[in-house]
């Protein structure tokens, strides 16, 4: 497969517009367009045309410069917050499932009490047991779920 020097040469060229092309790629560059006229004229009606843009005047609005950084720390904060709020989280996910791991076997004595005490059948103390675990949790997620709707509404109506 061979290689179009003229693309390489104008993808190297368009590249160096954006970024420092390391010394190779800069080192073949510099060769070929010493080889190739038409490359070299491309060349330089590149760096005309970068010349005349960074030479045109461009009004910004007063006080944009200080708005956007604004911005953007308070951005940084957002999710500095987010970040902790969510750290926080599985804190206390990790604490309520060891508790909850220590505690399954006093709580299910416990039921079992109840239940001998009302001579409930196990069925019912087995789904109250159940449910003893699982409507905290399904709360928790609807907490959850609504904070980030509300977040996001809240969000989403800014801009």
């Amino acid at each position: 497969m061979t290689v179009n020097h003229h693309i390489r040469a104008q993808q190297y060229l368009a590249k160096a517009l954006v970024e420092e092309p390391d010394a190779r790629d800069q080192s073949w560059l510099d060769a070929h367009l010493q080889d190739c006229a038409e490359c070299s004229r491309e060349a330089d009606r590149m760096r005309e045309l970068l010349r005349a843009f960074r030479n045109v005047p461009v009004t910004v609005p007063h006080g944009l410069a200080a708005r956007t950084q604004m911005r953007v720390r308070l951005r940084a904060q957002e999710s500095a917050r987010a970040s902790t709020s969510s750290t926080l989280l599985w804190i206390v996910t990790a604490a309520s499932w060891l508790l909850g791991l220590f505690s399954a076997p006093l709580i299910w004595h416990g039921f079992a009490w109840i239940g001998a005490q009302l001579n409930l059948p196990r069925f019912v103390l087995g789904l109250g047991f159940m449910l003893w675990w699982t409507v905290p949790a399904l709360v928790a997620v609807g907490v959850v779920l609504q904070q980030k709707a509300v977040g996001g509404f809240a969000a989403g109506k800014k801009h």
